[in-house]
């Protein structure tokens, strides 16, 4: 499940904040990336309806990938006539955007680009592998996931890293500032948005540094999440991804922050996300949390961190109409806090109440349901 989770707050003397939202690029029960998109549907108008409790959605559905799938709900894409057709099929089913993953052949993606532009739909996610980070912000993708195209783009040897491996290394060995100045200039010029997913990506380079075990928000994760998923995942970066030193790629996280520093100092717009649960500890609400904290040590403001999940997501979305800020008129969801944020980021985690369409829930209430979230964890 690949999400980007935004909640509301009111913070006293502030008036940049949002609703509860919910972003699914492609949600699916426990397992990863892709969706299948009938039961999300039926949630999403369930919850519309007040028949279930649960987050405003704005989804994508499955997947579009290359010809050969890395997850499961994913609709693969060999042809531009493929990506043309998939895109059909989805608006036809009424997604609000389409994610694009990491293989979906060069000639595929721009007919992707070209089909959604006639429709009218955003397309979002992976610069795939075989396309600049410049050409997929000139095509007209609204947003990058986990800064791909950014580091490429960045790097003296882009034109290898996108024939080829790459890696923590290779990035830092190659970066050139001239390189990345200039990428920044076409994101501000196309208005690209990053998602930066820091905390996700924290987590996978350093998966062989991080004790998970005593985590406090371990029992609202599955229980086959740690049991089996976890350790996986864990298996899998080890052999593919992390093959640098532990040194070299402490260096690329410090890296990564530096980077959401300089980009966002320059004005690129950011949204908070989480792509929960495709990584180790990566839970649900609680990622949030983490993911603004790591805002903060890139550099941010608490008030610009609290942005990237409140009002930046209005601003993307286009609804600031109904969204964005607390007043008469606009939709009644918030999240109520005992600290202030401005301080300290984590008071985000002081929760004494969220409204959600209107429902006020006291933290009794919320308690209640974190018991029974952590009871069906343990059973799954």
């Amino acid at each position: 499940m690949h999400v980007h989770t935004f909640f509301g707050t009111w913070v006293p003397g502030s008036n940049d904040v949002t609703l509860p939202l919910f972003i699914a690029n492609g949600v699916t029960g426990v397992r990863d990336m892709g969706s299948e998109l009938a039961p999300i549907l039926e949630a999403r108008a369930a919850i519309a309806q007040h028949k279930k409790l649960g987050p405003r959605m704005v989804i994508a559905g499955p997947m579009l990938d290359g010809p050969k799938t890395q997850f499961p709900s994913s609709i693969a894409i060999a042809t531009p006539e493929a990506g043309r057709r998939a895109v059909q099929m989805l608006a036809e089913r009424g997604v609000d955007f389409i994610k694009i993953q990491s293989y979906v052949p060069r000639d595929a993606y721009f007919a992707i680009a070209e089909e959604c532009k006639k429709r009218g739909l955003v397309f979002v996610g992976h610069v795939p592998d075989e396309v600049r980070g410049a050409e997929a912000a000139n095509a007209g993708q609204k947003s990058f996931e986990h800064l791909i195209g950014i580091f490429e783009g960045s790097s003296t040897a882009e034109d290898a890293l996108l024939a080829g491996p790459k890696g923590p290394g290779r990035f830092l060995e190659t970066y050139d500032a001239g390189k990345e100045a200039a990428l920044t200039k076409i994101l501000l010029a196309q208005h690209t948005w990053q998602c930066p997913t820091l905390f996700w990506e924290r987590g996978q380079w350093l998966v062989d540094a991080i004790d998970v075990s005593h985590d406090p928000d371990g029992p609202y994760a599955p229980r086959s999440w740690r049991e089996k998923s976890w350790p996986r995942f864990t298996a899998s970066i080890m052999k593919e991804l992390d093959t640098d030193p532990l040194a070299v790629r402490q260096r690329f996280v410090t890296h990564e922050l530096e980077l959401v520093h300089r980009l966002h100092d320059r004005g690129v717009p950011f949204l908070a996300g989480t792509d929960t649960p495709a990584g180790v500890d990566v839970i649900p609400g609680a990622s949030l949390h983490h993911e603004l904290g790591r805002f903060v040590d890139a550099g941010l403001t608490p008030l610009a961190a609290l942005q990237t999940a409140t009002i930046n997501p209005a601003r993307f979305l286009g609804r600031l109409a109904d969204l964005g800020t607390v007043e008469a008129g606009k939709l009644a969801d918030l999240v109520l806090l005992d600290r202030n944020p401005l301080d300290d980021i984590a008071n985000t985690r002081a929760i004494a109440a969220v409204v959600a369409a209107g429902r006020y829930l006291s933290r009794d209430e919320l308690d209640g349901i974190l018991r029974d979230v952590a009871a069906a964890a343990r059973t799954r």
